[in-house]
């Protein structure tokens, strides 16, 4: 399984082209969405899946013989994926709400497609929830992230901490003293749509 997001031309026709490439090299898509659009293109995220000795090499030269079209990044992806991801980590916070911070941090490597997510404590700089494949940060680590009291995205140094290379965070501040830590290595950049969505899923963990 892989993730693939594409830019591609705003207009008629384009997202079928991509879909009929992707075919054209083996790939079976099994859900797609539009995740941003700009003057004059989109940026769609498409979850497919590829037989085995087909290369993701193949899936790109494919899509990118379409004009106009660029693969902006594309990833192995085991999780489990649905566009209903966002209903579905509302709906076991609006069930749990006093959990609601720690569902959303534990849900949010699916949610958001990233390698992991903290929740910090932002007066204190404790740790407070983390989800399963993210570092066991100290007090250096999380001084590390910067400022978490405000909407952003960053990128994190190689080294910023012992062992680990360049990663790419976003933040958001939680109703309480709180703040999620969201973060992807190896990419895609978070772009506004994502940050929007995660400004408002941190806002309804009350």
């Amino acid at each position: 399984m892989f993730l693939v997001r594409v830019a591609l031309p705003d207009r008629p026709g384009s997202l079928g082209a991509v879909a009929t490439a992707m075919g054209q090299a083996q790939a079976d898509i099994m859900a797609v969405e539009i995740v941003e659009k700009y003057e004059g293109y989109a940026i769609d995220d498409f979850m497919v899946e590829l037989p085995t000795g087909v290369a993701a090499d193949a899936l790109i030269t494919a899509c990118e013989s379409e004009p106009g079209v660029e693969v902006v990044w594309v990833s192995h992806y085991p999780e489990a994926w649905g566009l209903q991801a966002d209903v579905d980590v509302l709906t076991a916070m609006t069930e749990e709400p006093d959990r609601a911070e720690d569902i959303l941090t534990n849900q949010a490597p699916a949610v958001f497609r990233v390698s992991w997510a903290i929740l910090v404590d932002r007066q204190s700089g404790e740790v407070l929830a983390r989800s399963e494949m993210a570092p066991d940060l100290d007090v250096a680590g999380v001084a590390a992230l910067g400022p978490l009291h405000e909407l952003r995205s960053d990128e994190l140094p190689d080294g910023w901490i012992p062992g680990w290379s360049e990663t790419l965070i976003a933040v958001a501040p939680m109703r309480r003293d709180a703040a999620i830590v969201l973060a992807r290595r190896g990419g895609p950049e978070f772009i506004k749509s994502e940050l929007a969505r995660l400004r408002h899923l941190a806002a309804l963990a009350l």
